[in-house]
């Protein structure tokens, strides 16, 4: 915009000072060279029209802008998306849900709304199936989410970052250790259940008013606490709200993007970049995922991969991934184009923070974000294309 302002105003400029030069020369050349062009090049680079005695051009070039784009007065841009949401529920927690991602729990409900969409392994067996962690920060209005699953270790430190409650259904024993740490609020198995025709365990779905039911008889606070990381405001840096969108074709090792095959989970999923819409459809078990609620696409702005390596517990594929590590690698992807980026994770209740090439912090578009631990064992079968 100020490229557009400036050049407009220049060639305001320009012309009034060649009409200038052809009345006082008549056309005519003087023995020092062309007049007008002389009084172009003597314009001071910071020059004004109102200095310049020049009226009208301000508002020409004005008129040759977009108009700004500005946070809407009653909201705040949300440290989860970016996007305006409503000032009253900015010290508000999010909640995070375990929505099961067996094929026998589809469709997913709910999720189309997620503002942030974990996936990872939920075990090495059952062919590696994952298992989804979904952030809401405005969830007042939930009409249902679900099917709400078990949780794994990896998911209890990972939602610390966000200081969000996490909602589940049980888990194996190695998830104690974790739920009794200071930093971890949670609901389980204190959900609805819905006749759907499918297994109990498939059935657990958090419906309109659970939450308040959850809250008011737990004791757990619905705002932030002292828990909550220092930077979990800017968990993610956004581009600036109204700004261009960031454009990651001319960065160091962009490669177009149009599908991110990960072919190291059951479902084998991919991201498939939409023209249209300009994000990454998500698709699993060969067919576009759809939110059961209302057939709508579900969708991302950016797609975050992160290389991990995990141990695991026992014979019956319990596992954890090692998620405190630094300068791991990863791809960043919005927009049609993928960049390399590294990733690091300081602590338990530290935020994780993605770095480009140059060892900056990338900067993301605002909306959704699809984030995936990829097995470091699986890692090489990663397709970007």
């Amino acid at each position: 915009m100020r490229n557009k302002r400036a050049q407009s105003f220049m060639a305001g400029v320009t012309a009034v000072l060649l009409a200038a030069g052809t009345l006082m020369g008549c056309g005519s050349k003087s023995a020092e060279g062309d007049t007008s062009a002389s009084l172009v090049e003597s314009i001071p680079a910071d020059a004004t029209p109102e200095a310049l005695g020049i009226k009208g051009s301000t508002e020409a070039a004005e008129a040759d802008t977009e108009p700004a784009v500005t946070m809407p007065e009653d909201s705040y841009a949300s440290e989860l998306t970016g996007l305006p949401v409503k000032k009253d529920i900015q010290n508000q927690r999010p909640v995070a849900f375990m929505i099961d991602n067996d094929p026998r729990a589809l469709p997913h409900y709910g999720i189309a709304d997620a503002d942030i969409v974990y996936e990872m392994m939920n075990s090495t067996e059952n062919d590696r199936v994952s298992r989804l962690m979904c952030l809401f920060k405005d969830w007042e209005n939930i009409t249902q989410v679900g099917s709400i699953r078990s949780v794994r270790p990896t998911n209890i430190i990972l939602n610390s970052e966000y200081n969000a409650v996490l909602c589940h259904d049980g888990g194996p024993y190695y998830i104690d250790e974790y739920l009794n740490k200071g930093y971890t609020d949670h609901f389980s198995g204190t959900f609805s259940r819905v006749d759907n025709g499918k297994a109990r365990e498939f059935t657990e779905y958090c419906l309109t008013g659970d939450l308040d039911k959850n809250f008011s008889s737990s004791g757990v606070s619905k705002e932030y606490n002292s828990y909550k990381p220092d930077g979990a405001d800017s968990h993610f840096q956004f581009a600036e709200y109204g700004a261009d969108p960031v454009d990651l074709s001319g960065e160091d090792g962009a490669q177009e993007c149009t599908t991110l095959s990960l072919p190291v989970f059951k479902g084998q999923p991919e991201l498939q970049y939409n023209k249209d819409t300009e994000t990454y459809d998500y698709v699993e078990y060969g067919s576009k995922a759809q939110d059961g609620g209302d057939s709508r696409q579900i969708t991302f702005k950016n797609v975050i991969v992160q290389d991990c390596s995990f141990h695991q517990y026992d014979e019956n594929g319990y596992m954890i991934y090692n998620v405190i590590q630094s300068g791991q690698p990863g791809y960043y992807i919005t927009n049609g184009y993928a960049i390399p980026i590294t990733w690091t994770k300081e602590s338990e209740n530290g935020l994780t923070k993605y770095y480009d090439k140059s060892g900056k912090e990338i900067t993301v578009n605002d909306g959704s974000t699809y984030i995936t631990l990829v097995p470091s064992d699986s890692w090489s079968n990663v397709s970007i294309k």
